[in-house]
């Protein structure tokens, strides 16, 4: 018997599902630095657009990373709106904030100023600004909801000959970890079966996105885990990326994909920090245990945000200065925690 996911689709707000259903020419767009979770929704409303009648564009600030090239749709995915194009909707996908679009939104001003904004989103610390939102803290991924989105619409997740289904199946999967983060609830569950059912390739897709690495993203995590710092007695696992070792070894940027996720492994931190070298800022990625110390009240120090064991920041500090801010506070609140 098919799964049938119409009861928890109803959690989809009656507004955004007549904003969707009402748009004729679309522009659906992911986070900076885009993941498996920003482009399968980006890419999963476009196609809902399209099997509405209408016409959608699917864009990115920055270049897709190899990773995730196997997403079918993947390779249309622009990093501009296409020109002399009248949009009369911009989808947000998994963009914690409106400056996580990135520099798109810097060279499209009058598009994102004068066109109505739909957010769809995950992210605990989204406070719903700039246009019609939707903000479910409770789903594991941007790519869960969606799925409930196209129940609500009357799409098949079936359709594409499975390609929604993949891409969607795809989200889930990066922003479960293959459902071993606690994020994954009964009804992650239940939507992705119902993705499976539909046509996603579930063990390639994981395959795809946590058991397979190119050689030199192989080094970069050696030179990381080799310089890698315990802290607080252990309570505190960090370590850094530094622009040289991806000249050392080859890697590019997103091949810092998954360090953080290994640093987390550790027997005893309640926090794993990775700050990554970026030319004129470092990055800082956190996770934590559950019932431990919110990652977003730490990121939350340095305008960051994101979900309580996962959250991220951008300091505007060289990386040495970033390790001298961050350490001492990732420290105290991980004393801070009682079990």
């Amino acid at each position: 018997m098919a799964i049938d996911l119409r009861q928890l689709a109803a959690a989809v707000p009656d507004s955004v599902v007549e904003r969707v259903r009402s748009a004729r020419r679309v522009l659906a767009v992911g986070h900076e630095s885009p993941d498996a979770d920003a482009l399968g929704a980006a890419i999963a409303i476009g196609l809902l657009v399209e099997a509405l009648g209408g016409r959608a564009t699917v864009a990115a600030a920055d270049p897709l990373p190899d990773l995730y090239r196997f997403i079918a749709g993947s390779d249309a995915v622009r990093t501009d709106p296409e020109p002399d194009v009248a949009y009369d909707l911009v989808v947000l996908c998994d963009c914690g904030d409106l400056s996580r679009v990135g520099s798109i939104q810097e060279r499209n001003p009058a598009l994102f100023a004068d066109t109505p904004l739909l957010t769809i989103d995950h992210h605990a610390s989204n406070d719903g600004t700039g246009g019609l939102a939707w903000i479910d803290a409770a789903a594991a991924a941007t790519c869960e909801m969606v799925a409930l989105l196209a129940v609500r619409l009357g799409v098949p997740l079936a359709m594409g000959e499975g390609r929604l289904a993949a891409a969607l199946a795809a989200g889930i999967v990066m922003d479960t970890a293959t459902f071993a983060h606690p994020n994954t609830t009964a009804r992650t569950l239940q939507v992705t079966a119902a993705l499976v059912e539909a046509g996603a390739p579930l063990s390639e897709i994981s395959r795809r996105l946590y058991r397979t690495k190119p050689d030199a993203q192989l080094a970069l995590f050696g030179r990381v885990l080799g310089r890698l710092q315990s802290l607080a007695g252990g309570l505190v696992i960090a370590s850094t990326l530094e622009l040289a070792d991806l000249a050392a070894t080859g890697a590019r940027s997103e091949h810092s994909e998954g360090i953080i996720d290994l640093l987390a492994q550790s027997e005893t931190a309640e926090v794993a920090l990775l700050l990554k070298e970026k030319e004129d800022a470092t990055r800082l990625s956190v996770r934590t245990k559950p019932g431990g110390v919110d990652a977003t009240a730490l990121c939350g120090t340095w305008g960051g945000g994101g979900h309580p064991r996962a959250a991220g920041a951008s300091l505007p500090l060289p990386l040495a200065e970033a390790v001298a801010a961050v350490l001492p506070e990732a420290e105290r609140y991980a004393r801070a925690v009682t079990r």
